[in-house]
């Protein structure tokens, strides 16, 4: 059994089209909600790995530039399905990342039914989270000011 610590990760895969970037959003198959990849740290994970694992299951990506970004947020343990987390872990920390890739093809994984790409606006009109939307308009803001 995998034992799963109270630390979550957000990752925003992008691009850069030639003219502007272009971030992946998933619509989550059990909210129908459109976010980011999101997922638990396992315990030996640092929270980047398990930001590289998440990508890799929930939409194959395998390589790609991963950026860690200063947006921390915290969540009621209650929101997060896992029947891992000790019943006294009240809140989860989630620590959010941006990932570079060169192709667009994505493999979404069961946990989604659908994924898109779209300009940094389009996105945040989509996004349900705040969190998300703070993650977001922190990877566009670092990426196109070159930071």
């Amino acid at each position: 059994m995998v034992t799963r610590l109270p630390l979550q990760v957000l990752v925003f895969p992008y691009y850069f089209d030639g003219n502007s970037f272009k971030y992946c959003l998933f619509k989550r198959e059990d909210l129908q909600v459109w976010q980011g990849i999101a997922g638990g740290v396992e315990a030996g994970e640092t929270i980047e790995s398990a930001a590289k694992r998440e990508a890799r299951e929930e939409a194959g990506i395998t390589n790609g530039k991963i950026m860690a970004l200063d947006t921390i947020c915290s969540i009621p343990s209650i929101a997060i399905k896992n029947d891992f987390l000790d019943k006294n872990i009240l809140i989860v920390k989630e620590h959010s990342f941006g990932i570079e890739i060169t192709s667009k093809d994505i493999n979404i994984s069961d946990e989604h039914v659908q994924y898109e790409w779209f300009t940094y606006n389009d996105a945040q009109e989509k996004l349900c989270w705040d969190s998300n939307k703070t993650a977001l308009w922190e990877l566009d803001y670092r990426l196109t000011h070159k930071i």
